[in-house]
């Protein structure tokens, strides 16, 4: 009898480039990748703190570089991604929110939360998979959604179309690029803990709300993506593409 064997997790020999990647979530899914042997890109606007999260990966180790840029520079996306050689996994993690009532919402706030969760989201995935099919390079997206693309919440009008429209785009993805064996796929969290969104749960109210929806009964941490992000990333995931991997402690399953 011969057993199969497990698929690897590794990523070693791999490009992955992860935008957003100055703090929270993004760093930590680009301290995971590299982790698990990617050479890793951490691109974000403020040099700071992308250059201080490849520092300390470098000193572990691990393949890292800073990249500074403005994802929503659509030019400077196509020029950055020309200048490089063909990246085989793409993080699509820049994102914003706007919390508010829908008849509260503005047009400053609605372009605000379009053009940076799904017009440069769009055109980063766009350009990185132009080097990848022009090198021949096989490889994963990964888009970071939401749960909130799965449901909708109070207050959430403009953060829930956005990411509903990156659920619609991620499966056109998968459609468009599986020829090309470039698979493309969502990570859709619950609420994460992170620098950007601490302020938020220091309303009890608020904090009360979501761990109620929460059916784990717990805040979600930066952690708890990381592994995902591997698995979404390396050979384990092969035949997964668009679709989303939801890790919201059960809150979408009621």
């Amino acid at each position: 009898m011969t057993l199969p064997e497990t698929p690897s997790f590794r990523l070693d020999g791999r490009r992955a480039v992860v935008t957003g990647a100055g703090r929270g979530i993004g760093l930590a899914i680009a301290a995971a990748l590299a982790q698990a042997g990617a050479h890793v890109t951490l691109v974000a606007r403020t040099a700071s703190e992308i250059e201080e999260g490849a520092a300390q990966l470098v000193a572990q180790g691990l393949q890292a570089e800073a990249a500074t840029l403005d994802v929503s520079d659509l030019a400077a996306v196509a020029d950055f991604f020309a200048a490089r050689e063909a990246f085989h996994v793409l993080v699509n993690n820049a994102g914003t929110n706007r919390p508010k009532p829908m008849w509260e919402a503005d047009e400053a706030d609605y372009d605000a939360v379009m053009d940076l969760n799904v017009k440069s989201a769009f055109f980063v995935a766009q350009a990185c998979v132009r080097k990848m099919i022009a090198a021949g390079v096989k490889g994963s997206l990964i888009h970071m959604g939401s749960q909130m693309g799965h449901v909708g919440g109070p207050n959430r009008s403009l953060y829930c179309a956005s990411k509903w429209a990156m659920e619609g785009m991620n499966k056109v993805f998968a459609l468009d690029l599986a020829a090309h064996y470039i698979r493309s796929n969502t990570i859709a969290p619950t609420f994460i803990e992170t620098p950007m969104t601490r302020p938020f749960f220091e309303d009890e109210a608020f904090r009360a709300s979501v761990l109620e929806k929460i059916k784990l009964g717990r805040l979600g941490s930066v952690e708890d993506l990381m592994g995902a992000a591997v698995f979404l990333a390396s050979d384990a995931s092969a035949l997964m593409t668009g679709t989303s991997l939801v890790v919201d402690g059960g809150w979408t399953a009621d």
